[in-house]
């Protein structure tokens, strides 16, 4: 007999960072702010008797690369002693945002399976569990480190204490009226190549701490996305081209930023018009995992 479980994970897009290292991957992770999207990835786990198949899949087309769902995968299987052999399993996920461009996609892939795999498997876990396992995936591949949390809750998040969402203490700004995330993606970024760097940690930590400080002091988007911005600019993560894309952007929104970490720009709008072409327009999403019919 085939069983089914669908369920949409936000994309997030995060502003500033600090990376927190730890050798215990439940502590490592990061502190900072970003938000969700209403755009994301609507994962469809499908398990039945099998030999111990497992097809992943995005948008319907096989995937070897997609190296994060088979990971929390494993995860699952060896944190809950199940043995997958027994079963054939099938997982797809449908997006529409470009992968490796800094959407928390990976993110969004691990917690999908955490969240939907274990009630098929026959395992009861909690909301947080769910989100523990997405996040050790995340970090044992090092495709992000605070996306996860974030993603599990919606909104504006600021991650005020890093680690999994079972250790990570989280707060919130007020959205009070609809909002617009508009982006614009030129090129993808290795999120990997970043995070491990040397040289880009001690960039990121030393401007990253101060701005979260700044922010707890004055939590609005207003600020958020201007912190963002002055973080893309001290880190030197952003280039030319993107710059020139975020100035455009800045003159018809709240304010614009380039995500961190990909080689997009994005914009908090009240308003989804823009004239800078190609863009993907949303809205900021508030409400974090939702389970789907």
């Amino acid at each position: 007999m085939i069983k089914e479980v669908k369920v949409f994970v936000p994309g997030h897009i995060t502003g500033f960072f600090q990376i927190i290292q730890n050798e215990n991957p439940l502590l490592k992770g990061s502190r900072g702010a970003g938000i969700t999207l209403d755009e994301g990835v609507t994962t469809t786990c499908r398990i039945q008797d099998g030999s111990g198949r497992l097809d992943v899949t995005v948008n319907g087309k096989y995937d070897r690369f997609n190296t994060i769902t088979k990971k929390s995968v494993d995860i699952i299987s060896s944190r809950y002693n199940v043995n997958l052999e027994n079963y054939d399993i099938e997982i797809n996920h449908e997006l529409k945002l470009k992968i490796g461009a800094g959407y928390g996609t990976s993110a969004s892939f691990a917690l999908g399976v955490s969240s939907a795999l274990p009630s098929l498997l026959g395992i009861d876990i909690t909301f947080k569990e769910a989100g523990e396992i997405a996040h050790l995936a995340e970090v044992s591949l090092s495709s992000g480190l605070g996306d996860v949390i974030s993603e599990m809750y919606g909104g504006c998040v600021i991650r005020l204490k890093e680690g999994t969402p079972v250790n990570a203490v989280i707060d919130k700004i007020q959205i009070t009226k609809p909002i617009y995330v508009i982006t614009k993606t030129i090129g993808l970024l290795d999120t990997s190549t970043i995070i491990e760097n040397p040289t880009h940690q001690m960039r990121i930590n030393s401007s990253g701490s101060s701005l979260l400080n700044q922010l707890i002091k004055n939590p609005n988007l207003e600020t958020f996305i201007k912190l963002s911005n002055k973080f893309s600019h001290s880190t030197q993560l952003l280039n030319g081209e993107l710059e020139e894309i975020i100035q455009q952007l800045n003159e018809e929104s709240i304010g614009a930023s380039m995500a961190m970490l990909g080689n997009t720009a994005f914009a908090l709008s009240y308003s989804p018009d823009t004239q800078v072409d190609d863009c993907i327009v949303t809205r900021l999403n508030t409400t974090g995992i939702k389970f789907l019919e």
